[in-house]
C-alpha cells in the first residue's frame, strides 16, 4: 500500500500530530523500521500489527512540498545577491530579496540593521532558509567607516542569526578568504582565521556569531567576485578595466597578490546546490569553502582584459613590491582548498577569459 501526503518543513512534526498518524497507530502501527531521505521525497516503512497478529508492511511517501523551497536573501540587489536571486527564481523557489538602497520592484525595502523591521519581516515571510549576503566588502570602505562596517558586517549578522535560531531557520553566512592572512595557503575550512584588515575580522566576527547561534549552520567563504556589473567599481576585478580604458594616465597596478576570483553565477549555484543537498540532509552544516581555478595578480587580470578585448596597455606598468602600508592591508595568497563542496559533486568554475569577455563587452564598447 503506497500513500501519498504532503508536508511542510516541519513535516514530521506534523506527521505524528496528524489524524492520519493516530488512525495507524490505533490500527496497529507499532514501528518505524526505515525512512529513506531523497531530494524531493522521504519514504517511511511501517510495520503494522493487526487483530491477528499478522505483519503488514506499508510504504508511505513524503513529498516536499514547494513550502520546503523559500530562501529569504539579504543583500539581493549586490553583485552576488543578484545571481542568488536569479538561480533561486530560475530553480523554482519562493525567494524573498532584501535591498536598501536599490530597491527594484522584485525586491523589498529592508534596514537589517534594524532588528525589529528586520525581525517582522521575516516573521511575514516564514522562509525555510536564509541566506546572508549583505556586507560592506571593500576593505578600504570599511577602514575609512569602521563603525559602518561593524553595523552591517557584525550587528546585522548576529540579528539574522539569532532570528534564524528562534526560527529554527538554517543560515548560510556568505564569508571571504580575507579571513585569513595569507601566509600559508591553501586554507582548509579548519584553519585558525587570522585577518590582516578591518573587513577581514569584521567577517571573522561573523562566521563566530553564525556558528555560536548554530551548529547546524552553513558558511560559505568565497574569494574576489566579479560578474555582470551595474557600474565598473562594483567589484574590485572589473574596476580594472577602468585603468586600462583610460590611456591618457599612466598607473602603477599591483603585480603582488594573488588572487583566484570567482564568477557571481559560480557562487550562486554553489548556494543552490548547498541548500538542494541540505533538503536532502539536514545534517549538512559547517564551513564550506569555494576558490576560482586560476590564478592572477591585478596586473595580470588586465593583461587578459587587454587581450580579449584587444586593448593597449602600454600606460600600465607591474609593481611587484609589497603594497603601500597605509592602505588596508591585503593578504598575500588566501587560496581556499574547496574539496569539501567537490566531494559533494558541487563544482562550479567560469574560465575568467570567457566570463570577462561576457560581462564586460558593454563597458568596452561605450
Amino acid at each position: 500500500m503506497i500513500t501519498e501526503m504532503t508536508y511542510g518543513a516541519v513535516f514530521l512534526k506534523r506527521l505524528v500530530r496528524s489524524t492520519w498518524w493516530r488512525e495507524w497507530r490505533g490500527g496497529g502501527c507499532r514501528a518505524v523500521t526505515s525512512i529513506h531521505l531523497k531530494l524531493d521525497k522521504i519514504s517511511i516503512t511501517l510495520i503494522s500489527t493487526q487483530a491477528r497478529c499478522e505483519f503488514i508492511k506499508l510504504s508511505f511517501i513524503i513529498k516536499m512540498s514547494t513550502d520546503e523551497k523559500k530562501v529569504f536573501l539579504t543583500g539581493a540587489s549586490g553583485l552576488l545577491g543578484r545571481a542568488i536571486y536569479k538561480k533561486f527564481k530560475s530553480g523554482g523557489w519562493d525567494i524573498q530579496g532584501t535591498a536598501f538602497t536599490r530597491v527594484t520592484e522584485d525586491l523589498i525595502k529592508v534596514d537589517i540593521t534594524n532588528e525589529k523591521e528586520l525581525k517582522d519581516t521575516v516573521a511575514k515571510f516564514q522562509p525555510k532558509f536564509i541566506i546572508h549576503c549583505a556586507a560592506q566588502r571593500f576593505p578600504d570602505k570599511c577602514d575609512k567607516n569602521p563603525k559602518e562596517a561593524e553595523l552591517l558586517n557584525v550587528t546585522a549578522t548576529e540579528y539574522i542569526a539569532a532570528i534564524a535560531q528562534q526560527r529554527m531557520i538554517p543560515l548560510i553566512f556568505i564569508s571571504t578568504d580575507y579571513v585569513f592572512d595569507g601566509k600559508n595557503p591553501p586554507y582548509q575550512p579548519i584553519s585558525e582565521p587570522n585577518p590582516v584588515n578591518l573587513y577581514g575580522k569584521t567577517k571573522a566576527e561573523g562566521e563566530t556569531i553564525t556558528l555560536s547561534k548554530s551548529l547546524k549552520n552553513i558558511i560559505l567563504r568565497v574569494p574576489v567576485l566579479y560578474g555582470p556589473v551595474t557600474s565598473l567599481s562594483e567589484s574590485a576585478v572589473t574596476s580594472l578595466l577602468q585603468n586600462l580604458l583610460n590611456t591618457e594616465k599612466p598607473i602603477t597596478v599591483s603585480n603582488y597578490e594573488k588572487r583566484r576570483p570567482a564568477h557571481v553565477d559560480d557562487i550562486a549555484s554553489i548556494c543552490f546546490d548547498l541548500l538542494q543537498q541540505k533538503i536532502k540532509d539536514p545534517e549538512l552544516k559547517g564551513i564550506f569553502q569555494w576558490s576560482g581555478e586560476e590564478v592572477f595578480t591585478k596586473y595580470q587580470m588586465i593583461q587578459v582584459m587587454s587581450e580579449v578585448f584587444n586593448l593597449k596597455m602600454d600606460h600600465i606598468t607591474p609593481d611587484s613590491k609589497e603594497p603601500d602600508p597605509s592602505a588596508a592591508a591585503r593578504p598575500f595568497d588566501v587560496t581556499l582548498d574547496s574539496s569539501r563542496l567537490k566531494s559533494l559533486g558541487i563544482h562550479h568554475h567560469t574560465i575568467f577569459k570567457e566570463g570577462i569577455k561576457k560581462d564586460l563587452a558593454k563597458w568596452v564598447q561605450k
